[in-house]
């Protein structure tokens, strides 16, 4: 057997998402074959050396845009760069998104999004498909890419209206469907109505620069939307995953929901883990412009912190990075109307350092944690569990070995992106991927030496029905149906409209209306005085066309009969 093989990871210490241990970890043929203390060494086994190190699953970027067609440009990481530089970082598998334009067969998209990537992937990867119309067509479609192409879950868009955004009673249907089919409906949540009436006001006062992103759509239309979503997936009973959580608004949506114990998982992004929207402000167009993202960052700077505090205990689930890159002369598509940058920043590289600085050596995750929000929660919830997202015999052999105490500078000039900017630039973070395996074998060996060769990632077909995400799902279905009354036939007289006369309208006398309603009115304050006289001297009262009506006695004094005894 070839020693490329076979490999072994000595004197490590083994860190899943539930419990920690020392052992060896022995690989054969892409999948991992023995964990134990003291494994014997096979002949012309490749050896790691992992002491004092951690051994942990390969991350899950659950959120990713290679080569995405966008706002008139491509991005700038195509599947190539775009996977090297995940594998740089600890990541051993992406899920992108195929977005299909509006009118377009999402199995055509399927397609087209499949022919980008098999030729130049480095790890394995998945998709999501995204919903950006709606017919009995694209229904029939959501079907066939679960049971035929290995898709489980389905996004919808709220916002970017005439382009990709869906009416509410269109994600309910869509939502609905997803239940029955197995899927998971994922909503990018932003109020696309309101963004789309403010960023014209905003232009139209000049306001044409990267903080007239921000301003035209703050958090409060992040939180607005993630509530419908949220209140439209329990009323179609259907498990919902809002994609890249970027404020405290929407996560409190989230945590609220949680709470109340509705199927709800949220995705912060290590962008909005890492820094904050006040860069929109820079005086540098493009340093701000690089900042640029749907939904954006938010300019409190307590944010990411408090993200990362609701990441910690659970409200918030997975960690993706909604990487999607482009140059400066791509952003310069709108160095004259914020509405042209194209929306997009990288973070599949960083985003494991990223969590590990602000998470862990924070003091706010453990290193348990850390491997939950990082790949274990994502395998469990997009139904890639235990194949990925865990260390364990049987188990694909997409491992990390992490150095807790190396830190790294971040620099656009020494990552692996194919863009020129990162919006991390001069961060040092604690925690480093000294060697990264994919499929078995070492793709990244100590000292940051990155081996990849394109085309040698694999697609991975996921099953609908996750019991991470559906259980429950399932056992509310057979409670909650909902039952007619029973009950006997109403027998009684029912009205007939088409026989019913209207009563004409009574008219004032013009005069009299006139006489009422051209008199002074006294005011106190502000207000009508109610001392005023309501009667005309004329003698003449506004209702004099009135018929009279009958006198009643009044038996008892304004306000009531008094109750007191004396």
């Amino acid at each position: 057997m070839a020693a490329q093989n076979r490999l072994l990871i000595q004197g490590g210490r083994v860190v899943n998402d539930d419990h920690s241990f020392d052992a060896d970890v022995y690989v054969e043929d892409g999948v991992i074959s023995q964990i134990g203390k003291n494994l014997p060494l096979p002949g012309g086994v490749k050896v790691i050396d992992a002491k004092e190190k951690l051994v942990m699953p390969g991350g899950i970027d659950t959120h990713t845009h290679m080569q995405l067609p966008f706002m008139g440009t491509v991005a700038a990481d195509d599947f190539y760069h775009g996977t090297k530089a995940a594998l740089a970082g600890g990541t051993t598998m992406i899920i992108d998104f195929v977005i299909p334009k509006r009118g377009q067969s999402l199995l055509e998209a399927y397609d087209q999004w499949k022919s980008w990537a098999e030729p130049k992937v480095c790890c394995d990867y998945s998709f999501h498909m995204a919903v950006t119309w709606w017919s009995d067509k694209v229904s029939e479609e959501m079907e066939t890419l679960v049971k035929e192409r290995g898709i489980n879950s389905f996004k919808m868009f709220m916002a970017y209206k005439d382009v990709m955004m869906l009416t509410d009673a269109e994600i309910y249907q869509v939502f609905c469907r997803c239940k029955e089919i197995g899927g998971l409906a994922q909503v990018h949540a932003e109020n696309g109505d309101l963004i789309d009436e403010c960023s014209k006001k905003l232009i139209a006062l000049g306001i044409t620069g990267p903080e007239g992103h921000e301003m035209c759509r703050p958090e409060e239309v992040e939180g607005e939307a993630t509530n419908r979503a949220v209140t439209i997936a329990n009323r179609a009973n259907c498990p919902l995953y809002v994609v890249h959580v970027m404020s405290k608004s929407a996560a409190d949506v989230i945590s609220a929901a949680r709470k109340q114990g509705k199927v709800v998982f949220g995705e912060p992004i290590a962008a909005g883990l890492g820094v904050d929207g006040t860069h929109y402000w820079d005086k540098d167009w493009r340093h701000a412009a690089g900042f640029v993202m749907g939904p954006p960052l938010r300019p409190d700077a307590s944010t990411p912190a408090y993200l990362m505090d609701l990441l910690a205990n659970g409200d918030l689930t997975c960690t993706g990075t909604d990487n999607c890159t482009f140059n400066g002369n791509q952003k310069a598509l709108g160095k004259d109307d914020f509405r042209k940058i194209p929306n997009g920043v990288n973070g599949v590289e960083d985003r494991m350092s990223i969590v590990w600085e602000k998470g862990v050596h924070a003091g706010k995750l453990d290193e348990n944690k850390f491997v939950a929000v990082t790949s274990t929660n994502a395998a469990k919830v997009f139904n890639l569990y235990p194949r990925k997202g865990r260390v364990a015999v049987g188990s694909d052999a997409d491992l990390v070995v992490w150095d807790p105490e190396a830190t790294r500078k971040i620099s656009a000039s020494t990552h692996h992106h194919a863009v020129d900017f990162n919006i991390f630039e001069g961060q040092v973070c604690h925690g480093v991927p000294v060697y990264v395996i994919s499929q078995g074998k070492v793709v990244v060996e100590d000292g940051g030496h990155v081996m990849v060769t394109q085309g040698v990632g694999k697609y991975v077909p996921r099953k609908p029905f996750s019991d991470y995400v559906y259980k429950r799902i399932k056992v509310r279905e057979s409670l909650n149906q909902p039952k007619a009354v029973e009950r006997e036939p109403y027998k009684g007289p029912v009205i007939d409209l088409s026989a019913q006369r209207q009563e004409e309208p009574k008219h004032v006398s013009p005069s009299i209306a006139a006489e009422f309603e051209n008199r002074p009115v006294s005011t106190r304050h502000g207000h009508r005085d109610l001392h005023a006289s309501g009667f005309s001297l004329s003698g003449r009262q506004v209702d004099d066309n009135r018929g009279n009506t009958p006198h009643k006695r009044v038996l008892a004094p304004p306000g009531g009969a008094s109750s007191i005894q004396f």
